[in-house]
């Protein structure tokens, strides 16, 4: 059976990291030999599922989801994972991949919180299709219901938004 496709959203101007000191888009900032994004990237490419990049300069979430959905319309279900999250363990994508062969939506949860990669099944394909503007796919959870699926992996939870939380994911990244 065909598995999911990791969507790798690059699309956003990134204008925290910016206003917080930042010199580059933060998807380009250096942490350990690799950007952020190409560290996200590895991950996703180590986990061995399919994966694309969608980084066209959508203007909300939404748009982004909906044209990397369209660009992978052959895919087996969805793992949607912004790229600001450069230390998200491969076998984190696999967990996910295996848990949407029994539910049509998968929230990864780390402590409690809210993570990614959130993973939607095929029957998800036309209504993250239909997405548009800034809100991503937060209504379809919501319409839909999720299957939390805790993980030990901090990396599911820490983005990078601001030169601060890049500091922090060198620190992990160190240990």
């Amino acid at each position: 059976m065909q598995q999911p496709t990791v969507l790798i959203l690059a699309s956003g101007r990134g204008e925290r990291f910016t206003a917080s000191g930042g010199t580059t888009h933060k998807l380009q900032a250096r942490l350990g030999d690799l950007t952020v994004l190409q560290n996200t990237i590895a991950a996703a490419r180590a986990s061995g599922l399919s994966w694309h990049v969608e980084d066209a300069g959508h203007p909300g979430m939404g748009d982004s989801i909906s044209a990397a959905v369209r660009a992978t319309a052959q895919a087996n279900g969805w793992l949607i994972l912004p790229g600001d999250l450069p230390l998200i363990q491969p076998a984190t994508l696999q967990l996910v991949a295996i848990a949407l062969k029994y539910h049509d939506i998968v929230l990864p949860r780390y402590r409690g919180e809210r993570g990614h990669p959130v993973g939607f099944s095929a029957a998800c394909g036309p209504a993250l299709m239909a997405l548009r503007g800034d809100k991503g796919a937060a209504g379809l959870l919501r319409e839909r219901g999720v299957h939390d699926l805790v993980l030990r992996d901090a990396g599911c939870f820490t983005d990078i938004d601001t030169v601060d939380d890049l500091e922090r994911a060198r620190q992990l990244l160190a240990r």
